[in-house]
């Protein structure tokens, strides 16, 4: 994951309180809108991790293909996670 727990959890408390400050969001239960939208934010951070670790299985899987061929990992890698992320409809 690109962030700590601890600054996600920093950042659902920002955006829960400027969620309520600007008056999109009507609550009196702050901490389970701010656990709602941490839950949120790491679920979706977690998505390109577990994009990652696809392209390492495939990438796995022709490893013997890739080194008789010379292609190169880095760019493989980021060939194949394009395609995922595509696939996913993910932002990234």
């Amino acid at each position: 994951m690109l962030f700590s727990k601890e600054y996600v959890g920093y950042l659902a408390r920002g955006v829960s309180r400027k969620l309520v400050a600007g008056g999109l969001i009507e609550t009196k239960a702050v901490p389970a809108l701010t656990e709602k939208v941490h839950a949120a934010l790491l679920e979706e951070l977690a998505l390109e991790d577990r994009i990652n670790d696809e392209v390492r299985v495939i990438l796995e899987a022709y490893s013997e293909e890739m080194q008789k061929s010379g292609a190169n990992y880095q760019e493989m890698f980021r060939k194949v996670k394009t395609e995922l992320v595509k696939k996913y409809k993910a932002v990234l």
